[in-house]
């Protein structure tokens, strides 16, 4: 009975590993310019310059209410996998 041996397992080729590092930045930039192409930039600048909101006052809110917002957000990140 003839056995063949497998050959041991070698890391792979450091071309290989800086190719696939430039095929990864390759597609971010061909999605970058495809979502440019596509949806335009005027929403990206309008988010860029846009003035930042004052919140409102969390004062005048029943403590009741700020204690479910703060169950429900813990929850969502147990769920989620996060962690406070």
């Amino acid at each position: 009975m003839v056995t063949m041996a497998l050959p041991e397992a070698e890391r792979e080729h450091p071309v290989v590993a800086w190719f696939a590092v430039a095929a990864i930045a390759c597609a971010m930039v061909l999605i970058t310019w495809a979502r440019i192409e596509v949806h335009g930039t005027e929403d990206l600048e309008a988010t860029l310059y846009e003035q930042p909101e004052a919140k409102p006052s969390t004062q005048d809110e029943p403590a009741g209410h700020r204690a479910q917002v703060d169950d429900a957000v813990s929850a969502g990140r147990w769920a989620a996998g996060f962690t406070p």
